[in-house]
């Protein structure tokens, strides 16, 4: 092997030097991983302002608030959870044994995979790295972690962050799609990939020749119902948020909106006036993300010009200041009658871009949504309570958010994940350690067991003892 310093290893080695760690202690005690997880803590903590800085530079710009409330401190309150529950999580859990099994004891016991692979996307480049990447490691697994190549300075300081001794336990990868192609055909234990439906089918198609079990963490058209009872300023409040957080580039961010027809004026109006109120500067104020790339910005014009020009209504809170392409940076834009030929209502919009459609009955909302691949959030905003259970009973989600937006995926206790088009598989909690974890049967026989002497003989009297006992 070349020695030069400049030698870069393999994805196979990579994978390789993993594995072999992982065979050589396939348990770490976990005591052990406590401490790595206390050492992840720290790290991210004293990176805190470097995270980011390097973040605003990958976006163009990008708010201090959105790293901080979008990325950083999900993935340390997570992390904290994570620490203070494993101990209990990784507890044998103790089952119930029928009395065809008398006197032996069942339970089901956790076991690390191996070797896990993430592949984690752009928009949330700290949480939804190492969210999964802490969560693999709480289980017992060794890491292999794709970053995304629109990140660079944020990778770059994610690679000081695993230095040291955490290389051991997560090894850092770059490159762009050939590398991601190349990384998801290798051998995992398991593989969670973050990012668009269909890169996740490719993800998934690759995983498949090596029989290894993926975690799609995918999106789509998130729907918000507003509903006949809602106050439409405090609707209007939550739409806002959810839509400019992070500049609508999030997998939860509310994509399109069905609201009453008598109060669609109300909404516009309550719209523009906040928008007015909190990003009175637009493209100039502080208080907005950029648009990832240019490539990104360009697709979300043209969204816009083709909805203009198949007669939707395009309403922009601000005179001035809500387009700059050089920087692509974009404000709010309200779109109204949108249709079902415009691009927009069919890409998920990952963009400050708002369609609002109307509705007479809740059951045309309803349809509509039913009619389209399951959302990986569905929000409901209004406080008729029955109105939100019958949304809820006749949609299916990934998660739900009453009166509320975004918020419901920072949740530590619950799980996260899609269904159907929107993902597959969960992470978060518990629900995340189970799924980087072998649930292993264990049965323990003491040295007083008759049982297997008796069915040894195959009496006939067990049989009607067994048949007396189950079958009634």
């Amino acid at each position: 092997m070349d020695t030069d310093s400049t030698y870069t290893p393999s994805l196979s080695d990579t994978f390789n030097e993993l594995q072999n760690s992982f065979l050589a202690q396939s348990y770490l005690p976990i005591d052990k991983r406590i401490v790595l997880l206390k050492t992840l803590h720290k790290r991210i903590v004293s990176h805190e302002q470097a995270l980011i800085d390097a973040a605003s530079k990958d976006f163009g710009y990008r708010t201090a608030f959105d790293t901080l409330l979008g990325d950083i401190l999900p993935t340390v309150q997570g992390l904290a959870h994570i620490i203070k529950k494993l101990p209990k999580w990784a507890k044998p859990s103790k089952r119930s044994a029928s009395l065809s099994l008398w006197p032996s004891k069942v339970s089901v016991t956790y076991q690390p995979l191996g070797v896990v692979g993430v592949i984690a996307p752009w928009n949330y480049p700290i949480q939804l790295a190492l969210v999964p990447v802490i969560t693999a490691i709480a289980a017992g697994n060794r890491v292999m972690l794709k970053l995304s190549e629109f990140t660079p300075h944020t990778n770059a300081v994610i690679e000081k962050i695993f230095a040291d001794e955490l290389q051991a336990h997560c090894k850092v990868v770059l490159g762009a799609s050939d590398v991601a192609s190349e990384f998801s055909s290798l051998p995992f234990a398991h593989l969670l990939f973050t990012g668009s439906t269909s890169v996740g089918k490719l993800v998934m198609k690759a995983a498949s020749e090596n029989l290894t079990p993926v975690t799609l963490e995918l999106g789509g058209k998130s729907p918000v119902i507003i509903t006949e009872q809602a106050d439409i300023k405090k609707a209007a409040q939550t739409l806002l948020f959810g839509k400019m957080a992070n500049a609508g580039q999030i997998c939860v961010a509310p994509d399109y909106v069905f609201v009453p027809k008598s109060l669609e004026h109300q909404l516009v109006q309550q719209l523009c006036e906040l928008y007015k109120k909190h990003f009175k500067d637009g493209v100039e104020g502080k208080n907005l993300t950029s648009i990832i790339s240019d490539a990104h910005y360009s697709r979300l014009e043209g969204y816009l010009t083709q909805a203009h020009e198949l007669g939707a209504q395009v309403i922009k809170p601000l005179s001035q200041n809500q387009q700059d392409k050089q920087k692509h940076r974009m404000g709010l834009h309200i779109v109204i009658a949108p249709s079902d030929d415009m691009t927009l209502m069919q890409d998920e919009l990952f963009g400050p871009i708002l369609p609002i459609k109307t509705y007479e009955k809740l059951d045309e909302a309803i349809s509509y949504i039913k009619a389209h691949n399951h959302p990986l959030a569905l929000y409901i905003l209004g406080q008729d309570k029955h109105a939100q259970d019958y949304i809820m009973q006749q949609t299916l989600s990934g998660t739900v958010a009453v009166n509320d937006a975004l918020v419901q995926v920072t949740a530590d206790d619950v799980p996260f994940g899609g269904v159907g088009h929107s993902g597959m598989g969960h992470y978060h909690g518990k629900e995340g350690f189970l799924t980087f974890s072998h649930a292993k049967n264990t049965l323990v026989s003491g040295s007083f067991n008759p049982r297997t002497g008796l069915l040894l003989k195959q009496s006939n009297f067990i049989i009607k003892l067994l048949k007396f006992l189950y079958i009634k």
